[in-house]
């Protein structure tokens, strides 16, 4: 229970969040601008740095000796230790304020590893020119601090393609909209659009809200919004998203959801959310990275003391403490879990995948068991009627009909819309109702013509203590829900429904076995339909007759036995075992994404999506561990290199090192854009 009420409370927590969405979104664009100009900071203090090393090259004695020329003059050690200077403020200014940063935040990183490492350097550098002896090390620093530079600006870049990939779903929206009022169509910025305008899309061009179509029809390509790759046709009363993109035909939209009440601004703020949100593999690599940065310092320290008390000279053994606390910099590690997170969540949205809680997402590749609610999972969720039989002489098959009908039309259930379609096509009169009440999983009641009216399946009997009265032998039981009605106590006549299996529902259950996942329907239908539609998709099992209140209950007896479940439901009443399962997935209804408490939303309601899903969470997972991997590995054989273990046949020099270190970065950036594929 108490993980319903975390449901709930965030539910609310969730629609507050809503409001800020739209200013979210400014934020965020504000932030890439912020981040675009972070990146171009680090090009431009690179093209400067290599400018200022030119000359710093050739006045290094050490470079002379290699390329056996010799420019001297007098105080040219005074004009390199200028140029260097300006190389190490203006160069490391990112770093050393960095490091600032990451000493106040008590989270030593890589910046305070470069920080430290080049400050050694110039130090150690500017005693040599004031008399120390010992040979400089203003080109190793020149060259070390340029390809920091270079390597931090690839990384940033790439990290930037990972928003850029949110910035395409915010650039769904056009800027302009065209407002119908009093007849005149007037052009007005999308951020003045308010829900109750009529908008106007004309061919090929974006929908600018959520809405219903008054007028006209046509084909909206919705992939980009929920992965659907064929155009879906909308005609009068049919719902379109903001951000669908329009075929040749020209729509009147009553809009219903402008700015942050739009399905697109809520699946931008949700992949914000997951984006930033950590999973636990994201907290491990933080946690590695911290510890390999005080490995770093003490192997670096250590390092320094061995080859100094060994015998070595002063600028060796500080050339080596350089090269490690450069070469080991957890870069690759910080870059390796939020670039595939990034990526992953994005990329997981555009195909319509909603994922809200990371840590749910990544368990995903554990799952055993998969409890599918069958109606609008399984089933297409749409009961059509099938036979309406009078049990009771007074009452015709029409009256049946509208008694039904009378107190359904508040009902938002799949059976109360099957009810009020087939009353439409019959032409029949709509009774009015009066004392609306409905009985979760039983069915409804109400007043109807001053009688008492009940619409219910069986279950309404067993919580009456009344037995279950019996069904004509023309109803297959296998197939079709019945539903009776009562009028002032009496049976007056049966309504049967039948729901058809969606076509990709057997080939999800099949993919499910081959990946070892058992599947079991969950129903509050008989036992007959629930044994006819799980033998036909060929699943593990099923759970018939369950009422809302005991799904939770069922999920719970599948933990118990240690398995490890995920729960796919509408939502609508499966919310307590969203809750409680390890996974909960709603299949949303296209623009519905109010399934507060689930923690992945398929936007199609496809059970293949399903399937998608958790391929799609071991891939993500696979790239995370294949991360971590590389970075911790690469540091395994980069630092005893950098420390000088192979000293004098192999000999890693401080700009080599930072080469590697970037290097390094880069092949796990690569690798998290392999996602993709």
């Amino acid at each position: 229970m108490e993980n319903h009420q975390h449901g709930v409370h965030h539910a609310q927590g969730h629609s507050d969040h809503n409001e800020h969405a739209g200013h979210h979104a400014q934020e965020h664009s504000d932030h890439d601008k912020h981040a675009g100009h972070h990146t171009e900071d680090f090009l431009k203090r690179f093209w400067i740095c290599i400018a200022l090393t030119v000359p710093v090259l050739l006045l290094s004695h050490m470079i002379q000796q290699w390329a056996g020329f010799s420019w001297t003059f007098a105080g040219d050690q005074y004009v390199l230790l200028a140029l260097s200077s300006t190389i190490y403020f203006y160069g490391g200014k990112p770093f050393l304020t960095g490091l600032v940063r990451e000493v106040k935040s008590k989270n030593l990183g890589m910046m305070t590893l470069v920080a430290v490492a080049i400050t050694t350097a110039y130090v150690y550098s500017v005693a040599v020119v004031f008399g120390l002896e010992g040979m400089d090390f203003f080109w190793e620093l020149a060259t070390l601090i340029d390809i920091m530079l270079i390597g931090h600006w690839l990384e940033m870049k790439s990290q930037m393609a990972a928003s850029k990939a949110l910035e395409s779903l915010v650039a769904l929206l056009p800027s302009t909209v065209h407002v119908e009022k009093d007849g005149q169509v007037t052009d007005i910025p999308l951020k003045d659009l308010r829900s109750g305008d009529m908008l106007v899309v004309k061919p090929g061009e974006k929908v600018a809200a959520d809405g219903q179509v008054m007028e006209g029809s046509s084909y909206l390509n919705e992939s980009m919004l929920t992965g659907e790759s064929i155009p879906v046709q909308k005609q009068k009363d049919d719902r379109v998203i903001g951000g669908a993109i329009n075929g040749d035909g020209v729509l009147k939209v009553h809009v219903t959801g402008a700015g942050n009440d739009s399905y697109l601004q809520k699946v931008i703020s949700m992949v914000k959310n997951a984006q930033s949100a950590k999973s636990n593999t994201q907290n491990l690599a933080d946690k590695v990275a911290k510890w390999l940065t005080l490995v770093s310092i003490t192997v670096g320290l250590g390092t320094f003391f061995v080859w100094y008390a060994g015998g070595q000279e002063l600028a060796f053994a500080l050339e080596r403490m350089v090269t490690v606390m450069v070469t080991s910099c957890p870069h690759a590690l910080g870059v390796a879990i939020p670039l595939v997170i990034a990526i992953s969540t994005t990329l997981s949205a555009t195909h319509g995948l909603l994922i809200r809680n990371r840590t749910a997402f990544e368990n995903a590749r554990k799952l055993t068991t998969i409890i599918f609610d069958k109606t609008g999972t399984l089933t297409k969720g749409s009961h059509e009627i099938q036979q309406i039989i009078p049990v009771d002489d007074r009452f015709s098959v029409d009256q049946i009909l509208q008694y039904a009908a009378a107190i359904q039309q508040n009902s938002e259930h799949h059976i109360a819309q099957g009810v009020i379609r087939k009353l439409k096509e019959k032409g029949l009169e709509l009774w009015s109702s009066a004392d609306f009440n409905y009985m979760q999983g039983i069915g409804v009641t109400g007043t109807v013509n001053d009688q008492k009216v009940v619409a219910a399946g069986p279950n309404y009997f067993k919580q009456e203590n009344k037995p279950v009265p019996t069904i004509p032998d023309q109803i297959d039981q296998a197939l079709e829900t019945v539903n009776f009605i009562l009028v002032d106590g009496k049976l007056a006549g049966l309504i049967t429904f039948a729901d058809s299996i969606r076509d990709s529902a057997a080939q999800a259950v099949a993919e499910l076995r081959s990946m070892n996942i058992k599947t079991f329907l969950l129903t509050g239908d008989n036992e007959h339909i629930a044994e006819a539609v799980s033998k036909k998709l060929n699943m593990d099992g099923y759970l018939a007759n369950v009422l809302p209140h005991e799904k939770q209950d069922k999920v719970k007896e599948f933990q118990s036995k240690g398995e490890i479940v995920a729960m796919t439901g509408d939502g609508v009443n499966d919310a307590p075992a969203l809750a409680q399962a390890d996974v909960g997935i709603a299949i949303g209804s296209g623009t519905d994404v109010a399934a507060e408490t689930a923690d992945i939303i398929l936007v199609n309601s496809d059970p293949m999506d399903v399937v998608q899903m958790i391929t799609f969470g071991r891939a993500t997972y696979r790239k995370m561990v294949q991360n971590l991997a590389w970075a911790i590995g690469y540091n395994v054989v980069a630092i005893p290199l950098a420390a000088g273990v192979l000293y004098p046949a192999f000999m890693l020099s401080p700009a080599m090192g930072a080469v590697l270190m970037s290097a390094s970065t880069i092949v796990v950036a690569i690798n998290a854009k392999l996602l993709r594929v």
